[in-house]
């Protein structure tokens, strides 16, 4: 979600207004985007508990499960995107859209974790996100692309927020196979948009692949890129054992948790909107960005020590989503400002597959954990990831302004 939200400026807006066809198109990317985020994220706080109970389930294939769709992403964003380049943006997003309905499909009537598996694999397998973020490029002015990514990271982080609500609320009356579905009906809601709303670009800006190793090899970058890889990972492990950990030790079961989450969602937003803004307009986000940091750690440490206890995780879980939310805005805009102006979108490339493949490692890792050492340790992990994680950025330099 949040690699697409870049910070900016309010006298931006005023100074340079999109047109007609800019609105039209960035609002109905901005929904596909999201349409995609609540079919991938709604089943996400029942996930565990739900596959827990299919034949053949293991905590490690659990874990597998919840973070495949992760590596899949990882792999084929960038072969997407470079063949959208050849055959066009909406024919790649239209076959992006139909691979992630028959994921959602196959895992709605899957009977065992193999199926959800399959299911989950094939859902990051429709991996169009990058293409998306290209067609948004290829629909707006130079000068409104910085909103217009803002846009759409905005709406992902909304709806990211949403999916976390409704899944346990929905799955009181659809069950978790029904969400399945819910993900299905959404992908050809996508298609709708895509055919009937958004129009086709004059012109195609084509992605930049060209020196990936002076990349890898920039220290600031590589910094962001470990960052998001560990923070997704952290995330992914979490949710491993988040549901279970609720339910079994704070005694609030699957379709109970949504009444925990929405009090915390709207208050980490409510927290974490205000300093995204202060560390822009004073131009001070490595002190922010390190305290989100600082955040994480803390927030795993407290859910190590007083899982069983319901308050503790509710505060816990506060300053969870408040790191995670303050986090995830700052580092594609950290990255969009690192790069070079002429390595952009294959810096932010390489920064995706950082990103989906932490998502993998951290379902892979959690789901082990958990079966081999027990539910808090998985905490206990995420912690110290976020310790080396602070290392690594505490050299990191203050962006520059211009």
């Amino acid at each position: 979600m949040g690699r697409y939200y870049t910070l900016y400026s309010h006298e931006m807006l005023i100074k340079y207004p999109m047109n007609a066809l800019e609105r039209r198109s960035i609002l109905a990317l901005s929904l596909i985007m999201a349409l995609r985020m609540l079919g991938l994220f709604m089943v996400l706080p029942l996930f565990s508990l739900y596959a827990s109970t299919l034949p053949d389930a293991t905590p490690w294939l659990i874990g597998a499960s919840l973070g495949i769709y992760g590596l899949t992403q990882a792999l084929l964003q960038i072969p997407f995107g470079a063949l959208s380049d050849k055959i066009g943006r909406k024919k790649v997003i239209a076959a992006g859209l139909l691979i992630f309905m028959a994921g959602s499909m196959i895992a709605a009537i899957s009977h065992t974790i193999w199926g959800l598996f399959i299911g989950r694999a094939l859902q990051g397998a429709g991996a169009v996100g990058g293409t998306l973020l290209a067609l948004i490029a290829d629909l707006t002015r130079e000068e409104q692309r910085t909103k217009a990514m803002a846009v759409a990271g905005m709406t992902i982080g909304l709806s990211f927020m949403l999916s976390i609500m409704l899944g346990p609320l929905l799955a009181s009356w659809i069950q978790v196979n029904g969400i399945f579905w819910l993900a299905a009906l959404f992908s050809l809601i996508a298609l709708w948009l895509l055919f009937a709303i958004v129009p086709k670009p004059e012109h195609i800006i084509k992605t930049d692949t060209q020196n990936f190793r002076s990349l890898l090899k920039h220290q600031e970058l590589m910094r962001l890129n470990l960052g998001i890889f560990i923070l997704h990972a952290i995330f992914t492990a979490s949710f491993v054992v988040i549901p279970i950990g609720l339910q079994n030790m704070a005694h609030l079961n699957g379709q109970q948790q949504w009444f925990l989450y929405l009090p915390i969602l709207i208050l980490a937003f409510l927290i974490a909107v205000p300093c995204l803004l202060i560390a822009e307009k004073w131009r001070c986000v490595k002190p922010f960005f390190i305290g989100g940091i600082l955040l994480l750690m803390l927030a795993e440490f407290l859910l190590w020590l007083f899982a069983s206890k319901l308050l503790l995780s509710a505060l816990s879980l506060l300053l969870f989503f408040t790191a995670f939310s303050l986090l995830e805005a700052f580092l594609p805009s950290l990255v969009s400002r690192t790069a070079p102006k002429t390595r952009k979108g294959t810096a932010l490339g390489i920064y995706s597959f950082s990103q989906f493949f932490g998502i993998f490692v951290g379902g892979i890792c959690g789901g082990w954990l958990y079966g081999a050492l027990g539910l808090t340790e998985v905490n206990l992990f995420c912690a110290l990831l976020a310790i080396i994680w602070l290392g690594i950025a505490f050299h990191m330099k203050n962006p520059q302004y211009s």
